[in-house]
């Protein structure tokens, strides 16, 4: 995989690999060796993508950042397994959330934004820092109306919060997940339902941002209580809402740059931790987008 990407030879024999390329690849390809070696040696079990990642840092030089990147965790699975960064993106993402109160995760999918924001949650509230979660998105539907799902409003909203659910289950487990939102330490509800509401030690989490209206958006942050910490993730490239109505994510990144204390981390295609293909297509997409606007 590694020499498909670069014009360098790499040659195996036994425990020794020898490299001939031009001075400035083969100092990045000996820098990515060393690391993936120290990795491996760690007993950390390297992916496809942890290479394609390595890879691309290596080209920069920026490969041995990586070895802090995946040191430490933050939390563990219910199973035991450890949730690490994978990228130096989610690395600030991570950094930015425990400093600042108020946190706006804006990227491509796959980029880890909410999942890891559920994980900064969960881990807040086994440590005390606060006293329940609560998540949220806008119910605007992509291409689907709610009218048609079957069931009350709890079965017609759950869909739509399936993806919170899921990073929940991934770190808790189904059980444990049920247990916490029949005590009401776990709030899981449409955006609608914030209104009027005051929320003080609170780990509170609006996925789908870029669905909501500059006025949701505003009612939304408004909430924000003593003790509580906000995190708004979202996808300025998919919006949902009607042609002609102003996304609040777009409108909120415009208006709150400016202060200190609000975060902004802006995540990118090399951030992207799912499938390699996943990444190719984000920037077909992307590249297409800028041809249609040139």
């Amino acid at each position: 995989m590694i020499e498909e990407r670069t014009e360098a030879q790499i040659n195996t024999r036994d425990a020794e690999i020898t490299i001939l390329g031009t001075m400035k690849e083969t100092e990045s390809l000996k820098q990515l060796f060393d690391v993936l070696l120290e990795l491996i040696r760690g007993n950390y079990t390297l992916t496809e993508r942890d290479i394609s990642y390595a890879l691309e840092l290596a080209e920069q030089m920026r490969a041995d950042e990586l070895l802090s990147l995946f040191r430490g965790e933050i939390t563990t699975t219910n199973k035991g397994k450890p949730i690490r960064v994978k990228t130096i993106g989610q690395k600030q993402y991570v950094s930015l959330i425990n400093k600042k109160d108020v946190v706006f995760g804006i990227g491509p999918a796959g980029t880890g934004k909410t999942y890891l924001a559920v994980v900064l949650a969960v881990a807040s509230l086994k440590e005390n820092k606060v006293k329940r979660i609560i998540l949220s998105r806008p119910a605007v539907e992509a291409g689907e109306s709610l009218g048609f799902l079957p069931g009350d409003l709890q079965e017609k909203v759950d869909p739509y919060l399936r993806p919170l659910y899921d990073a929940l289950y991934d770190v808790l487990g189904v059980d444990q997940v049920g247990k916490m939102i029949e005590r009401g330490i776990i709030e899981i509800a449409p955006l609608a339902y914030m209104r009027g509401r005051t929320l003080d030690d609170s780990f509170i989490i609006l996925d789908e941002a870029q669905n909501t209206t500059p006025e949701q958006m505003k009612m939304f942050l408004t909430r924000l209580g003593f003790g509580s910490k906000m995190v708004i993730t979202g996808d300025i490239t998919q919006i949902d809402l009607p042609r002609g109505k102003l996304s609040g994510l777009v409108e909120s990144n415009r208006i709150l740059r400016g202060i200190e204390e609000i975060g902004f981390m802006y995540f990118t295609e090399q951030d992207v931790v799912r499938h390699s293909l996943v990444q190719k297509i984000i920037m077909a997409y992307n590249e297409e987008a800028e041809k249609q606007a040139k």
